[in-house]
């Protein structure tokens, strides 16, 4: 019983961190999440330990346990690595993929779609980080699994704001990017690493622009500022 209420509490912190159900460098309450999933402090750490080695949590002994930060630092990281590993990664799957792992991606993909039909932005973002998670798999890099992992977790937070267009420009790039999901399984099925890793580095420029506007805002209409200034 504890095991599965272990896994319970792990797999609900995961999506509460990639929702922002839990803010970006928030201080978890070790009473109150015991109370909420049924478990004693001991297993309680054991969830935490497992979800700051994989990169979800940030453990200091003197300063609790936080939610992995988003700060200036980890985002400038994230924007110059994310499209080697990306990369990288995506011609690892095209040789070592498995049937079945194209079937669970094939799947993974239907979800994704349907998603994007019913407007939920928050479950594309969660089907499309499990569909970059099972191209990591694919891969079955122990060297870049653990950094492709720590990639998804800030992608996907950030990703949201991607699956939240704000007009019909922003909606056929999110179509766009769903059709460029379907040409990454076709390119593993074919075994073309060249394809999957256009395919890939094209998927990642789709969205950085949109991303990237989680940290930093619109620029000040300069004109607009200097009358207001002026008055």
């Amino acid at each position: 019983m504890i095991v599965n209420k272990k896994q319970a509490c792990q797999e609900a912190l995961i999506h509460r961190i990639l929702t922002f159900d839990i803010q970006p460098g928030s201080t978890l309450d070790e009473t109150l999440l015991s109370e909420e999933y049924g478990l004693s402090r001991t297993p309680l750490r054991e969830v935490f330990q497992k979800l700051a080695g994989d990169g979800y949590l940030v453990q200091n002994e003197n300063r609790g346990t936080k939610v992995s930060s988003m700060d200036l630092t980890s985002m400038r990281n994230f924007f110059q690595t994310a499209p080697m590993i990306y990369a990288a990664v995506a011609r690892l799957a095209v040789e070592n993929a498995s049937g079945q792992q194209i079937e669970d991606l094939k799947s993974i993909q239907m979800n994704f779609r349907r998603a994007g039909e019913e407007s939920e932005p928050q479950e594309m973002a969660m089907f499309n980080h499990r569909f970059h998670h099972i191209i990591g798999e694919m891969a079955g890099s122990p060297y870049l699994s653990p950094s492709l992992n720590r990639l998804l977790i800030d992608h996907t937070r950030m990703s949201q704001m991607f699956y939240k267009p704000i007009n019909s420009k922003e909606r056929l790039l999110v179509w766009e990017a769903c059709g460029q999901h379907d040409g990454m399984i076709e390119a593993i099925e074919k075994k073309d690493p060249a394809a999957i890793v256009q395919l890939t580095i094209e998927h990642w420029e789709l969205s950085r622009d949109r991303i990237e506007k989680f940290v930093r805002p619109d620029p000040l209409d300069m004109d607009i500022g200097l009358q207001e200034a002026g008055e």
